[in-house]
């Protein structure tokens, strides 16, 4: 390959990958800000209600009220926590109002289900097992569509800990990827990635969502054997750009959170009582929607 021909097939690569067009990116590393210059604060939790079952591990706001997806626990860790196996493994949204009322159940084959999102009249589940990748699901239990994430395996694009609709996109948080993937819900192209921060203690990332001024958050935490163990905490993106604005942590004793949304300018989340290395519902909260604030 000579000189020409190297240049032309540079430029030829950045136009596959979208580079040369900001809005429609597949990927984007901007510069890590060093951990000092990031502005950092704490929160505390609030306990609301309980979901109408366990194990809730995705949130979703509408204009009904507040949807809630339920997990379900599989074979192994039936086995591990001597609970019995769902003999039915679908999985629920729940649609409850502010004081915890459930108002509409929507069956979902979604399993183990790690956020979800409401949009275009449906619910978004997010699987991380078995089949993975998302069951869209209208309010009368028909699946509309089951699609893997994209940029990955056609029949395997992998789990996923987040969703959140925003102004026609969805946004999903793709184990596989390591990223923030904003995709067209109607093509399902992928337009634009952030890469999920993370630093040495903080390995473990959950939901994502949109606060009242535009700007993403996302839920992280450590890697731990119990509740005590625990250090949950929460970055702020800005999403034109995957630059870190925030970090916070919650103070100890804190719910432990799963799903994120935002209502009315607060925080919500959900505890699931169902957390990777730590004995069944040993959280104190567990199973409960609670709210986040700053302090």
């Amino acid at each position: 390959m000579n000189r020409r021909e190297f240049l032309a097939a540079g430029v030829c690569a950045g136009v596959g990958l979208g580079l040369l067009d900001g809005n429609k990116a597949f990927a984007q590393s901007p510069a890590k800000p060093s951990r000092a210059s990031i502005p950092h604060r704490q929160v505390k939790t609030t306990k609301l209600f309980k979901a109408p079952a366990l194990y809730p591990n995705g949130v979703a706001i509408s204009s009904d009220g507040l949807w809630i997806g339920q997990q379900k626990i599989s074979a192994a860790q039936a086995a591990l926590w001597h609970e019995p196996v769902p003999t039915d493994r679908n999985e629920a949204a729940w649609l409850v109002d502010w004081q915890g009322k459930l108002l509409k159940t929507v069956v979902t084959g979604s399993r183990n289900t790690s956020g979800m999102a409401y949009g275009d009249g449906c619910v978004w589940m997010g699987a991380n097992a078995d089949m993975e990748g998302f069951f869209q699901v209208d309010m009368n239990s028909k699946l509309i569509r089951h699609l893997q994430i994209p940029l990955g395996p056609a029949d395997n694009g992998g789990g996923c800990h987040g969703a959140q609709w925003h102004d026609g996109k969805l946004w999903i948080v793709a184990n596989r990827l390591r990223g923030i993937l904003r995709v067209d819900p109607k093509t399902w192209q992928p337009e634009f990635m952030i890469p999920i921060h993370t630093t040495p203690e903080l390995q473990r990332w959950h939901d994502i969502t949109f606060d009242n001024q535009g700007f993403l958050w996302q839920i992280n935490g450590n890697d731990s054997t119990s509740f005590a163990e625990g250090k949950p905490g929460l970055v702020k993106y800005d999403p034109a750009t995957g630059q870190v604005l925030e970090t916070a942590e919650f103070i100890p004793g804190s719910c432990d959170p799963h799903g994120l949304e935002n209502h009315d300018g607060v925080l919500i989340s959900c505890d699931a009582g169902c957390h990777p290395g730590w004995p069944d519902k040993e959280s104190p909260s567990s199973g409960y929607i609670f709210r986040i604030d700053f302090i």
